[in-house]
Formats: structure tokens, C-alpha cells, sequence
């Protein structure tokens, strides 16, 4: 036993030598190919989490070409579980840090409480029918929403398809809605406006920005909605299941699960929107109210 040092070899030292040279090859391989951890989830950041800046609309209307938050505002009478404001987003189960690709469509949509404006929640508004950018989307006029957040060289478009025995939204199994790679009929939207006594009026006129509105699908002619009570989690939270389903109320008009606001950017701040000011007149008094006093 006197013979026997720390530097003397003894066991199995040959191939435990040999398993941590391969060990430091492999992780050489794959940080060459940038398969790490925490490479992937840097690529995460800088893509999906990225800071984006929103338009700013000087009229006060949404323009083909604006890069936009599409926001479901809390109820106004929210109930047990209030989640609050809620923005469409990228779900981040479908673009894991662990997968190769940071997406792949098709792929669902959510609805996420974050609503700064990073890459997996802001839409660019395009044109479907040859109208030219700058110029202001009306009510019934077709829309299509694609992609900001730098997923790929390719964008992503938002798009739903009739409900069918293979495809439906997993939680609800309600007509699904999903990111494609493809434009068609299927990635057509339009908007109504909130008050359906005041529908037909306002048709053929500019779509507000920041205020409520209906976003319809053309060919299934079913609204955009959030119904709030079906979820699932994320690395960053809960992920609320977004659907095309119309819900009326007993006045046979839309519910708050169907109401959105198309946010755009705040001229004050660059990296905030219009729904982060705070509000001119507390308490919702009107100025045209305390003017008459």
C-alpha cells in the first residue's frame, strides 16, 4: 500500500479518460453549431423577447404597413381569476429554447398578460387587396396579420380554418386559430365596429387605433375571441387559448371575449404604447363634461 500515491493510475482511469475527451468534443461540436442551451435561449431574447417598436398614428387610425399589439381589454365586469388585459402573442410552448428551430408553422396563438411590445406579441397590418401602405384600414375592408418577431426569414401569418374531427383548438374545441407560412383566403381578417347599432354606419369609414372594435374572420365569418378560461403554462406564465367563436350576450350582441383594441405606439415614449399613458382624466370623467360645469 506504501507503493500507492494520488498519481497513480488505478480502475478504469483509461476509459474514464477517454469518455471526458469525447465529452469536450461534443460540447465543442455543438457550441460550433450553436445547439447549447444557452445559446438557444440568447436566441430566444433576441427574437421572440426582443423590444419592438410600435407605429405611431398621427390620425388616429390603423394603416396598412403599422406594426401593432392586438389587445383583448380586461371586462368590464371581471369576475373570479381576472387576468386583466390581455395581448396575442406567440406561444412560447411552440418555440421551445430546447428545440432547433425557434418556430416552425403551423402553429397556434395565444393570449398573454405581458403587454410590452417584444416580437411574440406585435403584428405587422398588410394589405390583401392591393391597397397601398400608409393608407388606413376601413370596417369591412380585408386585413391580413403577419409576424414581427424575426423567427425566421420568413414571415408568419395569422389565419383559422372551419372546425373539423382533426382540427380544433385543443382546450375549448372551438375553430382553432394558427400562424401558416402561406397567404390565402385563410389569413384574411376585417373589422366591425363595437356597437352593432352603430355597425352599419360605420362601415367604409377608418379604423380607429385604441379603441374597440370586432376582428372577424373572412371566410368562416367567425370573431376573434379569448374566451379566458383555458389555459396553460409557459416558461413565462399562463398562456390563454385563443379561438374564433362569436359569444353573444342576451341583446344578440358581442361579449367582452370578442372585443379588441389595435394598440399603437406612444409619441412620447418610443419603446411604450398607447395603453401604457396614463389616463388625462381620472376617474373617466369626460372633458367635455367638465367644460359644460
Amino acid at each position: 500500500m506504501a507503493g500507492y500515491r494520488p498519481a497513480v493510475l488505478v480502475g478504469r482511469w483509461g476509459e474514464e479518460a477517454q469518455l471526458q475527451e469525447e465529452r469536450v468534443r461534443d460540447f465543442m461540436r455543438r457550441r460550433e453549431r450553436g445547439e447549447l442551451l444557452i445559446q438557444k435561449i440568447k436566441s430566444l431574447q433576441e427574437s421572440l423577447l426582443q423590444k419592438t417598436e410600435l407605429s405611431v398614428c398621427k390620425d388616429g387610425c390603423v394603416h396598412f404597413g403599422d406594426t401593432v399589439l392586438l389587445l383583448n381589454p380586461a371586462p368590464a365586469e371581471p369576475g373570479p381569476g381576472a387576468c386583466g388585459s390581455l395581448a396575442l402573442a406567440v406561444p412560447l410552448e411552440d418555440s421551445s429554447a430546447y428545440s432547433a428551430a425557434p418556430l416552425r408553422a403551423p402553429c397556434g396563438v395565444s393570449a398573454v398578460q405581458g403587454v410590452d411590445p417584444v416580437g411574440r406579441n406585435t403584428f405587422h397590418v398588410l394589405s390583401v387587396d392591393g391597397t397601398a401602405v400608409d393608407e388606413p384600414i376601413r370596417f369591412g375592408q380585408k386585413f391580413g396579420l403577419g409576424t414581427t418577431g424575426g423567427f425566421s426569414a420568413q414571415m408568419f401569418y395569422l389565419a383559422s380554418d372551419h372546425k373539423s374531427f382533426l382540427r380544433f383548438a385543443t382546450k375549448s374545441h372551438l375553430q382553432q386559430v394558427f400562424l401558416t407560412e402561406e397567404r390565402s383566403y385563410l389569413t384574411c381578417w376585417k373589422a366591425a365596429f363595437w356597437d352593432p347599432q352603430l355597425r352599419l354606419e360605420h362601415e367604409g369609414f377608418p379604423v380607429p387605433a385604441n379603441s374597440k372594435i370586432i376582428i372577424t374572420h373572412c371566410h368562416t365569418n367567425r370573431s376573434l375571441a379569448v374566451p379566458r378560461n383555458f389555459w396553460t403554462r409557459s416558461y413565462f406564465g399562463k398562456e390563454y387559448e385563443v379561438v374564433c367563436h362569436t359569444y353573444l350576450d342576451s341583446h344578440k350582441a358581442e361579449e367582452d371575449k370578442n372585443c379588441w383594441e389595435i394598440v399603437t405606439g406612444d409619441p412620447s415614449n418610443r419603446d411604450g404604447s398607447m395603453c401604457d399613458r396614463p389616463d388625462p382624466q381620472p376617474g373617466g370623467v369626460r372633458k367635455e363634461l367638465c367644460e359644460e360645469a
